[in-house]
C-alpha cells in the first residue's frame, strides 16, 4: 500500500499548505490537504462545522479524511493542527514520513493573523493559541520523524529542509 511521501503536521501558521506546495512541485507529486478534504465533504467551511455540528462531529470527519488521504494519497498531505490529537490518528502515523513545522507564535500571527476565523482561537487567541501548543507539542514531536524549526526561514528554506531531513533531497 502506497503511503504520502511527506505528512506535515504543525499549528496553524506553520506553513503546512505553502511548503506542501512547493514539496509536490519539487517532488512531482500531488498535494492534498485534510482540511480541504473535509470542507469538500461537508460542503461548508470548518468554521461553519464547528458552530452547526460542535468539535466532536469535526474531529469525526478529521479523522475520517487522514484516515483517507493516507491510504489513498501518495504525494504531499498536510494535516490540520488538531488532527494528531486522536489516538487513532497518532498511531496511523506511526513511521510513516511525517515532519513537524515547528512555528513561534510570533511568527504565526505574521503569517496567518490570528483573527481569521479559527474556531479554536476564540476569545484571547495568543493565549488560547499558547494553550493548543502546550497540549500538541508533545504529539506532533512524537509522531514526527523530523522537526523543522521554521523561524526566519522562507517557505522555499523550509521546504528545502524537510527535504533535507527526509533525505529526499535529488542534488
Amino acid at each position: 500500500m502506497a503511503h504520502p511521501v511527506v505528512i506535515l503536521v504543525g499549528p496553524p501558521g506553520a506553513g503546512k499548505s505553502s511548503v506542501g506546495l512547493l514539496l509536490a512541485e519539487r517532488l512531482g507529486v500531488g498535494f492534498r490537504d485534510t482540511d480541504a478534504d473535509i470542507v469538500t465533504v461537508a460542503g461548508k467551511p470548518i468554521a461553519d462545522i464547528f458552530v452547526d455540528e460542535g468539535e466532536p462531529h469535526f474531529r469525526a470527519l478529521e479523522a475520517a479524511a487522514v484516515r483517507t488521504a493516507v491510504a489513498e494519497h501518495p504525494g504531499v498531505l498536510a494535516l490540520g493542527g488538531g488532527a494528531v490529537m486522536r489516538a487513532e490518528t497518532e498511531e496511523l502515523l506511526h513511521g510513516l514520513p511525517v515532519v513537524f513545522l515547528d512555528v513561534a507564535l510570533h511568527d504565526a500571527v505574521k503569517r496567518v493573523g490570528l483573527d481569521a476565523p479559527r474556531p479554536l482561537l476564540v476569545g484571547n487567541p495568543r493565549a488560547r493559541w499558547r494553550e493548543l501548543m502546550e497540549q500538541r507539542r508533545p504529539v506532533y514531536t512524537r509522531v514526527a520523524q523530523a522537526v523543522v524549526d521554521t523561524a526566519g526561514l522562507t517557505p522555499d528554506q523550509v521546504a528545502d529542509a524537510v527535504l533535507d531531513a527526509l533525505e529526499l533531497n535529488k542534488s
